[in-house]
């Protein structure tokens, strides 16, 4: 998405119209594009057209992709309100996408291995049963011919069930929170370049497609540059990128504490599940198969 925006603002940065540059990716193979051009020509605003690319999903990186789009949609609308140049806007927001994607990116990558040893180990108990089996042992028989084998697959099965889902919750809760950090301070940046209050400016963004976004840390920076007596643009801009690195660093560490957090369920529920569904039908298939003394002459 971040190519397509810049793409776009170096296409009008050459001098295409908007509707122009918009229909030059569409015809290049851009399905986005494509997709904004055929509602701009059924009459619909190009802002709405771009908005309408905002499809929730249930998936995160869904719904991180309609928030990016609701941000671009803003971004357009807030530059055409305060005349501030388009392509510049865009360009600002491309490098904001493409800084919020490569954080998630990190993220996910230092995801991916505690996230899989947890579905590898979720399935420790079940391949203690084959093992179990192709020993020799009835274990299946046991599990659901003795009534303490049911006891020990319902409890296994139980156990397993809420590793699972503990392991899911662990994991959605490392993951980036959807939405592109500092992008109100990017968004006020662009009404300012324009030349507009930043009362006005902060009006726009609230208006503009996702919003209102309110307060974001925005007011000290704004603080700060009338104090400073100094452009609110640049040190928007820098708060944003800040905001980025932030979020990228808290990325790293909830992915650094998930590592030792999934070893609860492993503890907790993991490991009894084996025993339930590994160790213990191997036990009571010996002792099924054992035969008892004799007692007397």
């Amino acid at each position: 998405m971040a190519e397509t925006v810049l793409r776009l603002a170096v296409l009008l940065q050459a001098g295409a119209a908007p509707a122009s540059a918009w229909r030059h990716l569409g015809e290049a193979g851009d399905r986005d594009a494509e997709a904004i051009v055929a509602r701009a020509a059924s009459g619909v605003p190009l802002v709405e057209a771009i908005e309408a690319q905002a499809t929730e999903g249930r998936s995160p990186a869904q719904t991180r992709l309609a928030t990016a789009w609701r941000d671009v949609a803003a971004a357009w609308e807030v530059s055409i309100a305060v005349g501030a140049p388009l392509a510049e806007s865009l360009r600002a927001m491309a490098g904001a996408l493409r800084d919020a994607q490569e954080s998630g990116d990190d993220v996910r990558v230092a995801l991916a291995e505690p996230a899989g040893t947890a579905r590898l180990m979720g399935w420790l108990p079940l391949f203690g049963l084959l093992i179990g089996g192709a020993l020799g042992f009835d274990t299946l028989g046991v599990l659901f011919g003795d009534p303490i084998g049911l006891v020990c697959l319902g409890a296994g099965a139980s156990l397993l069930i809420l590793a699972r889902v503990w392991t899911a919750r662990l994991v959605r809760a490392a993951q980036p929170p959807p939405g592109t950090p500092g992008m109100t301070a990017e968004l006020v940046a662009i009404g300012l370049a324009g030349g507009v209050s930043v009362e006005r400016a902060r009006r726009l963004v609230d208006e503009a497609p996702g919003g209102p976004r309110g307060d974001d840390g925005t007011a000290p920076v704004l603080a700060l540059s009338r104090s400073a007596g100094v452009p609110a643009v640049e040190l928007l801009r820098a708060s944003a990128a800040h905001d980025r690195h932030d979020a990228r660093v808290r990325g790293r560490m909830r992915a650094a504490r998930l590592g030792s957090r999934l070893l609860l369920p492993l503890g907790v529920c993991t490991l009894p599940a084996f025993l339930c569904l590994g160790v213990a039908p191997m036990m009571l298939s010996v002792l099924r198969s054992t035969p008892l003394p004799v007692l007397g002459g």
